[in-house]
């Protein structure tokens, strides 16, 4: 039961949006109460677990049909689709029960308006349009403003909304990559895609305006006293080697470095503390 259940919640995934909450928390310049960001933290997981098995049950048509997600447990028969919801609804409860309890009724509100979001607009949306990528991106934004305001702060401050705007930007390429990754099985389920070539060189001059943008946000963090010396140098160094990486002409050497991009400035601002 275990392993339908980890392809159902998809942790890595999930654990990527608590990165980004605790990005958010340790922004913001307050004391660190552990236990409520332990609550956030496991909150917002549990709510990112939920979405993808209720994004598993909306879309169990498309995943039959596709070879990267065939063996989810839906297409195998290992879950029915009551189960899967009920265990959907138990995290979603719980996710939003611990932020409540950690963050209070605006970390709850927007982990609730993310979750709908990505369910309501962007998972229906991706069956008519290749730009529902654009509207599904402000899912992933929300995370650093649970931890933001969980901390403490507003979720409208400029600082904590540099940080949003960097996550919301970061997922792009990042999503555009797994999708000429698996372009095959895409149009397959009968899921439109940009219209681009498949060869490297058609999708260099849409990456190269994106990746700029991405790491143009990623410096408006230094240059506004969010993350300081000593570790704005490294900092400055890995984001500009997005750009770098684009030399290779290798998707896979630039989908690692853009991986590793949640995770650097999640630790620099652990490291500034």
């Amino acid at each position: 039961m275990i392993r339908p259940l980890l392809r159902l919640f998809r942790p890595r995934l999930a654990l990527l949006n608590g990165v980004a909450v605790l990005g958010g928390y340790l922004l913001f310049s307050a004391e660190i109460d552990l236990v409520a960001l332990s609550a956030v933290f496991s909150g917002v997981v549990l709510l990112a677990a939920a979405g993808s098995a209720f994004n598993q049950v909306l879309e169990r048509d498309v995943d039959r049909l596709m070879q990267r997600t065939r063996l989810r447990p839906l297409p195998q028969g290992e879950l029915t689709v009551l189960n899967a919801t009920l265990i959907a609804g138990t995290a979603a409860l719980a996710g939003l029960a611990l932020l409540s309890a950690g963050g209070g009724r605006v970390c709850t509100l927007l982990g609730l308006a993310a979750l709908c979001w990505y369910l309501v607009v962007y998972t229906p949306l991706k069956r008519l349009t290749p730009y529902a990528l654009v509207a599904g991106a402000l899912c992933g934004a929300v995370p650093p403003l649970i931890g933001w305001s969980a901390a403490g702060g507003e979720p409208w401050d400029y600082r904590v909304m540099f940080l949003a705007g960097l996550m919301y930007l970061w997922q792009i390429p990042h999503f555009w990559l797994i999708q000429r990754r698996h372009a095959d099985d895409y149009r397959c389920a009968g899921i439109p895609l940009l219209k681009m070539p498949v060869q490297w060189h058609g999708f260099y001059g849409l990456l190269v305006v994106w990746l700029l943008a991405l790491v143009t946000a990623a410096m408006l963090l230094p240059a506004f006293g969010m993350i300081g010396h000593p570790a704005t140098l490294w900092y400055t160094i890995v984001s500009f080697s997005l750009m770098l990486t684009l030399l290779l002409r290798s998707e896979k050497v630039l989908f690692s470095c853009l991986n590793l991009l949640p995770l650097l400035v999640t630790l620099l601002l652990c490291l500034q503390r």
